[in-house]
């Protein structure tokens, strides 16, 4: 009777050591998984669009953030990455404010697209510059 109980409590332990080590080697896998997953989520956006080609963009928000941008060659912009806020989008010609989008706001990973009027609707540089 004494061996068999002590078998079963032999039995016990090498069940209890082999839930452990299964529960160690799970939470080393989630834990090894989990980074990817948080790294992917951003905590930023951008604010994009068109706009005559050689003029300045100026987004600013509320906090006193201004970032400024000057349209490529293609009429194209990109301000960011910007935290979550409302914002204004002001296009600039000069050194004047020409067109002013105020209300915009950016939340977490979700970009603006804030397009502004271009001459005859040709926003690219033209072809000789």
């Amino acid at each position: 009777m004494h061996k068999i109980e002590r078998f079963r409590t032999s039995n016990l332990r090498w069940s209890f050591c082999l839930c452990n080590a299964a529960a160690v080697i799970a939470v080393g896998i989630i834990s090894s998984v989990s980074p990817a997953v948080v790294s992917a989520q951003g905590t930023t956006a951008t604010i994009f669009g068109q706009a005559p080609f050689g003029e300045v963009v100026t987004v600013s928000s509320a906090t006193g953030l201004h970032r400024h941008q000057t349209v490529n060659k293609t009429g194209k912009y990109k301000i960011g990455p910007l935290p979550q806020g409302d914002y204004t989008v002001t296009l600039e010609s000069g050194g004047q404010a020409v067109k002013t989008q105020s209300g915009i706001t950016l939340l977490v990973g979700q970009n603006a697209k804030i397009d502004f009027a271009c001459p005859n609707d040709h926003c690219a540089a033209p072809e000789n510059q």
